[in-house]
This record gives C-alpha cells, structure tokens and sequence, in this order.
C-alpha cells in the first residue's frame, strides 16, 4: 500500500470516529507527501480534506471539484464532495455524486456506506439497508457500518437484524474506541429491554 492511500484511509478513520487533531494532521501530511510527488489531484483531494475539518464546505467542494477534474476515478473525491453538499443543504444533488463515485470506483466502501448514511437519514431505510450490505460486502470490519445499519432495521421495525448488527460493530470495534463500544452496548441493552 503506498503511502498516501495509508495517509487517506487513516483520514477517513479519523474523521470518521472524530478525531479532527489527528485528521488534521493526516491531511496535512497527505497534502506534503502529494505536492512532492506532484499528484495535482492528491493534493486538492487534501486541501478539500482540510476545509472539511475547518467546516468550509463550498471551499472544500471547490477543491474537490479539482481533485475530480484531475482524477476523474477518485471516488472519495465524489464521496466527500457530496457529504460537503449535505452539509450545506443540497441533498438530491448529493446522491448523484455518490452514485458517480459509486461508477467511478466501485470497489469503495465508504461511498456505499455514506450513500446509505444519506438515505437512511431521508427515510429510505430499505434502500439504505441495501447500501450498507453492499459497503460491509466490501469490507467487514466496518463498525461504523454495522451500527447504521442497526439503525436503518430499527428504523423498519427489525429489532432482531439491528441487534445482530450491533453485535457486529461491538466484535469489530477497535479497543481504543472503549467509550464508542459503551454507547454500542447500551443501544444493544435499549432494543433488549423492548
């Protein structure tokens, strides 16, 4: 793995269970390592990342904008192009970028489990069901997946599904998210208590 997909899928952990100082850090050294190596969409793709953590989401689109231009395969682009749409309000837009980075990198699954964020949060439970299967087909260590999609079968009256999926994220969880895994524990004794 080289390094600045190490440095991205670290940034995205980060952000992710928000650890914005280490996100922080990891765009910045993300942006170092790509103006070294020249790679003009790297280097926007970070500095996107950057106005992320400083909540600047049209800046950041503009950034990602470019990172698209120059790399019109970097999903992640799309992806957090249209979770900045989101933020700012824009939201029918925001499922077409994920659906373009869904074609430009299939393979991606973040953008599976965002697109799914996003439909859940919508009422699309059932469609978003299907986002997240799809992102945990793709990589199954996702806790973060795992407790959306409890989320998303609550949402549907599947008490059952929803606690095996938050059995899945608490056995997946890395150790030091311990104040996540308690949150986790307690949705898992809310839904037992029903």
């Amino acid at each position: 793995m080289d390094d600045i997909l190490k440095i991205r899928l670290d940034l995205d952990e980060a952000i992710t269970y928000a650890d914005f100082d280490m996100a922080k850090q990891l765009a910045h050294l993300g942006l170092s390592f790509s103006k070294d190596k020249g790679a003009l969409g790297e280097v926007e793709y970070f500095k996107g990342q950057l106005e992320i953590i400083d909540e600047n989401y049209p800046k950041a689109i503009e950034h990602f904008d470019m990172a698209i231009k120059y790399n019109p395969h970097d999903g992640a682009s799309y992806n957090d192009r249209a979770l900045c749409m989101v933020e700012t309000g824009i939201i029918d837009e925001a499922l077409k970028y994920f659906d373009a980075g869904i074609k430009a990198e299939p393979d991606f699954a973040t953008i599976h489990h965002n697109k799914g964020w996003l439909l859940n949060k919508i009422g699309r439970h059932s469609e978003a069901i299907d986002c997240f299967r799809k992102a945990l087909e793709l990589d199954n260590n996702r806790a973060v997946t795992y407790e959306n999609l409890a989320d998303a079968y609550l949402q549907t009256g599947d008490d059952r599904s929803a606690l095996d999926a938050l059995y899945k994220a608490v056995a997946v969880l890395k150790p030091q998210y311990a104040e996540i895994k308690e949150e986790l524990v307690s949705k898992i004794n809310n839904i037992r208590k029903i």
